[in-house]
């Protein structure tokens, strides 16, 4: 398989991964905001706070990649970004697998007790590590890395289309899912109940998503409309643009609702305000500081 096969394959991969983990992030989010979360126990409700985190990590390391693949590489095809996409993609999963186990201890504890919540999570969070690790390396084969060997190219002008387009897909489900949870968390009793500063973190947050969507949608549309779907070089640069764009507000949506929910879930300010700063470091840290910072180094 050629170079530009493996890496649309693998950004695919990652919108496959990404669609999934965008369920649980709702899930987590709205979760919070649900009547019957303030009988959760203690244990529970930081569970809840954690999975958020943990799935802002898997979020953060399943679009690096896209963003490395812009901002490093000007979105030609390159070995060294197929293998940023491998090393992210694995790394997702071990977050994605603890909130899992998280989820259903949370979910099967209130519907049939305790031990039963302990029992599904660990169940889940084994299977997991099963399915997408052990498995993976017993059947990982020792052939060598024919993308390595092959001749660097220029990427053909439709690839790069192609490409570009497939990370403003990978991007945009999860602004969309979040942004539709956003705006139904703002008609439930308990976002009523939140202090002034939590209403208008949220607000913001709401405005960044809405503004990512905007972004994400553009390429599709300037592709459609401007250039009449025809590969041009100029519709890459802008495009490109638009997509390394789009990130930071989400990155700032989800350090907001981060503050809001674990404010909710925790009752500190404090270990809402920490978490937030976390997120914002994680996630601004694989999408930006890092693919500049070897963009850099690159020369």
């Amino acid at each position: 398989m050629k170079l530009d096969q493996k890496l649309k394959t693998a950004l695919s991969e990652n919108r496959l991964l990404i669609l999934g983990t965008q369920v649980l992030f709702g899930f987590q989010f709205t979760g919070v905001f649900q009547e019957q979360f303030e009988q959760l126990t203690p244990l529970a409700r930081a569970l809840e706070s954690s999975g958020l985190t943990l799935l802002m990590l898997s979020v953060a390391f399943l679009i690096a990649p896209s963003m490395d693949h812009r901002i490093v590489e000007g979105g030609e095809s390159s070995p060294r970004v197929l293998r940023v996409a491998t090393f992210f993609a694995g790394w997702a999963l071990l977050p994605l697998s603890i909130a899992l186990a998280f989820d259903m201890h949370v979910a099967m504890e209130r519907v049939i007790g305790t031990m039963a919540g302990i029992i599904s999570g660990t169940v889940f969070f084994v299977l997991a590590l099963s399915f997408w690790y052990v498995l993976a390396v017993a059947l990982k084969t020792r052939k060598p890395n024919m993308a390595d060997k092959q001749p660097i190219e220029g990427t053909p002008l439709s690839v790069q289309v192609d490409q570009l387009l497939t990370e403003a897909r990978l991007i945009i489900p999860g602004a969309q899912a979040l942004l539709g949870f956003q705006l139904t968390v703002t008609l439930t009793k308990a976002f009523s109940e939140l202090p002034p500063a939590a209403k208008a973190a949220h607000a913001v947050a709401l405005c960044c998503l809405g503004l990512a969507v905007l972004l994400l949608m553009a390429p599709a549309s300037l592709h459609r409309i401007a250039f009449d779907g025809d590969d041009d070089p100029q519709f890459v640069k802008i495009g490109s643009w638009f997509v390394i764009a789009a990130p930071l507000p989400v990155a700032l949506a989800i350090a907001l609702d981060t503050y809001v929910a674990a404010g909710r879930a925790l009752q500190s300010p404090t270990a809402a305000i920490a978490l937030a700063i976390f997120a914002i470091v994680a996630l601004l840290g694989c999408w930006y500081v890092y693919p500049t910072a070897r963009r850099l180094i690159a020369g």
